[in-house]
């Protein structure tokens, strides 16, 4: 037995209070052409084309953190890590310009427009490091949060520290020389769409930045407790030390640029066009293939 559709009639009815009401006994007016209202109806349709609602994603829908914007802020951070490089470059070059000058007033008077200079450079180059090295480290507090819940996203499961745990941890002495590495070589691992029941390995990068950010960490505070040191040699050495952190601080800067556009190239998808097609060049220890029977010409099939 075939079913056939239902008929469905669509009436348009004024809504209440479009008209005034009509008295009893009042002659029914004729045809006074297409209907009309003293204001815009509030009833109907929305003027939208008819979609799934599959194929609008509403705000509930969308993740909170994608890859596209794990990329973005990628590119940000990187740009704010090479002017933080660039930056306490020109601050250990001050600071070695500052350590020439002590090693030439040695041997004479230097001019005082010459040592003003150089203390307007020093001055000058530390409050700029200072600032563009803060603008650094948030916008990759905010990459490492996006890249974090993106690859917890992509690999299924979630990373072991919360947001806040990686905060707080940055800013204990002792504990920012262990943690940073560790979130990383988990971040790795999860770009890396690598099971959770796996011990998380650090690549050789991540093992390099790790080292080179625990040295340069311990070498700064080292140079904070020489300065207590109110001696002539200790303030000369002091001036090398702080250059020899600027350098350092450079070197962690450009090498974390790295570390955060490598990572963000593991999250992103594998692109089609960039693996390189496999074939078959020779089969060993492979049965012979059955061949077909040759069939004379004309014979029938």
């Amino acid at each position: 037995m075939a079913l056939r559709p239902m008929r469905v009639d669509w009436v348009a009815t004024p809504p209440p209070g479009a008209y005034p009401h009509r008295r009893l006994g009042a002659p029914r007016r004729g045809y006074t052409g297409p209907p009309s209202y003293p204001v815009p109806p509030r009833w109907g349709f929305p003027l939208l084309a008819w979609r799934w609602p599959t194929s609008v994603a509403m705000d509930d829908d969308q993740p909170a953190d994608t890859v596209d914007q794990a990329q973005r802020l990628a590119r940000t951070a990187s740009h704010a890590l090479g002017l933080a490089a660039l930056t306490a470059v020109w601050a250990a070059g001050s600071e070695i310009w500052r350590y020439v000058l002590l090693l030439l007033s040695r041997y004479g008077a230097l001019s005082s427009t010459t040592v003003g200079v150089s203390d307007a450079m020093v001055v000058a180059s530390s409050v700029v490091t200072f600032v563009a090295s803060a603008t650094a480290f948030v916008f990759t507090l905010l990459w490492l949060r996006r890249a974090r819940n993106a690859a917890a996203a992509e690999a299924g499961y979630g990373p072991s520290r919360s947001d806040r745990e990686v905060l707080i941890s940055l800013v204990i002495p002792g504990v920012n020389l262990v943690v940073p590495g560790s979130v990383l070589a988990e971040l790795e691992h999860a770009a890396l769409r690598e099971p959770a029941t796996t011990r998380p390995t650090p690549s050789k990068m991540i093992r390099w930045w790790w080292a080179l950010w625990a040295f340069t960490s311990a070498f700064v505070l080292f140079t904070i407790v020489w300065s207590f040191d109110s001696s002539v040699q200790a303030l000369a050495d002091g001036v090398l030390f702080h250059a020899i952190a600027d350098l350092l601080a450079a070197a962690v800067a450009i090498l974390t640029a790295v570390v955060v556009r490598r990572i963000t190239t593991l999250l992103l998808p594998v692109d089609a066009g960039t693996i390189r097609r496999m074939r078959v060049v020779d089969v060993k220890d492979a049965p012979p293939p059955t061949l077909r029977p040759v069939r004379s010409s004309g014979s029938p099939r």
